[in-house]
């Protein structure tokens, strides 16, 4: 078919800046392969991938496992909506419930839509079950939070970009400073309405803020005191990226919802969840919540195999003693570096922080050169660099990547 003729880099950027919807600021590299840790760009260059699609490639590009999984169900049957039974449906809740230890799933798509089903499940809980005035229940989040943007999620944004001429805003929310629990339980003290704490593990796109050792536990048991859901949002998180399975198990914290996507099909097919025990989750009843390809077979078949993958290659552990050297080894590095000041993150979620402004555009042409040593990377935030590679990665591979990194940050050197 012509439409799927070999193309240019520049005429597929030129394709997209002309017919597309100006949404994103890629960086400008047009791949059209990958396997593993690598991707090829249309020109036939090869690339170390450490950004692996916001953490949704944890198990590296094209997994033959999983492929094996979509293509195999591809040929049986794609979708029949929730108006029926499939047979790949429920074996999928089992599986993924007992994985990750709660009585349900509720699936979906996408990681935004994971979270709106999160806050629908909270706010019916809060009236039917905690006995809040219906249209009174109010949910705390964080500031400088991703959650998604959707509509609701940009209301409790205090990134301007993403909030910007988007009003009527969705009512409903406090918003309260990431990592401090003073706040959390001033604001739970304050306002005897509250239903739920929804909060990032690790603030990602935030540019991978660590909260400090303690802080999930306590807010678990904060919650716990005031008869709040703790949710957790793990879609960047969670799926093995910080070098546990879920982020909250550094602190042994179980969530009260439990929010999945991303890596939960391994990036091979849009798949998200929501998980909970049965007296939160029985709040949902036919008719009040759905999506007509949200638990398709499909997508089913392609997150047991993804999340098989998770286990049968340790990729947890692999993530653990990889993030640790390779903070170890930028660490030597900023010690004497002027160009980055700070390396941060757990597992294979890091970061490094650029000595410039958020408004400078360093970042961004580190990253261009970073490209052009063969590694793709984005920054957010302006002067930060969040470093994502799929998990698969070994040693000698992820040294090869830190000798780029750095060779490039000398480049930028004062």
């Amino acid at each position: 078919m012509a439409v799927l003729e070999q193309t240019s880099s520049q005429k597929a950027i030129d394709l997209e800046n002309q017919y597309g919807a100006h949404n994103y600021h890629p960086l400008p590299v047009v791949l059209s392969k990958g396997e593993g840790v690598y991707v090829w760009d249309v020109e036939g260059k090869k690339y170390y991938d450490f950004l692996s699609a916001y953490s949704a490639v944890n198990q590296g590009h094209c997994h033959p496992k999983i492929i094996d999984a979509l293509t195999q169900q591809a040929k049986k049957l794609t979708l029949t909506s929730r108006a029926f039974y499939n047979d790949m449906l429920g074996t999928y809740e089992k599986f993924a419930s007992e994985y990750f230890g709660f009585d349900k799933l509720l699936p979906m798509n996408t990681g935004a839509e994971a979270v709106e089903t999160a806050l629908k499940i909270c706010r019916r809980w809060a009236y039917q079950v905690k006995g809040i005035s219906e249209n009174d229940a109010q949910i705390i989040v964080c500031k400088n939070n991703f959650h998604g943007r959707t509509t609701t999620i940009i209301s409790f944004s205090n990134d301007p970009i993403a909030r910007k001429n988007f009003g009527p805003y969705t009512q409903g929310f406090i918003k309260i400073e990431y990592n401090n629990l003073q706040a959390l339980e001033d604001a739970l003290i304050m306002n005897t309405n509250v239903a739920g704490f929804l909060v990032e593990p690790i603030q990602g796109e935030a540019g991978v803020y660590v909260p400090s050792e303690g802080y999930l536990k306590a807010a678990k048991e904060l919650c716990e005191k005031y008869n709040v859901l703790f949710i957790a949002d793990e879609v960047q998180t969670g799926i093995a990226r910080t070098g546990k399975l879920l982020a909250v198990d550094y602190e042994n914290v179980t969530p009260d919802i439990l929010i999945l996507g991303k890596a939960l099909s391994g990036g091979v097919y849009p798949v998200s969840a929501v998980l909970a025990n049965d007296t939160i989750m029985n709040v949902i009843t036919p008719g009040s919540h759905g999506s007509t390809f949200g638990g398709n077979p499909i997508a089913a078949a392609v997150a047991i195999a993804a999340l098989e993958v998770v286990k049968d290659e340790q990729l947890a552990q692999n993530a653990d003693k990889l993030g640790a050297i390779f903070r170890r080894e930028l660490s030597k590095y900023i010690e004497t570096s002027s160009i980055a000041t700070l390396v941060r993150g757990k597992g294979l979620l890091n970061a490094i922080v650029i000595n410039d402004t958020e408004e400078s555009d360093t970042a961004w042409n580190i990253c261009l050169m970073l490209r052009d040593n063969g590694l793709l990377a984005k920054p957010t935030h302006g002067n930060i660099i969040r470093f994502a590679p799929p998990l698969v990665m070994n040693e000698e591979q992820l040294l090869d990547c830190v000798a780029i990194i750095i060779k490039t940050l000398k480049e930028f050197e004062r």
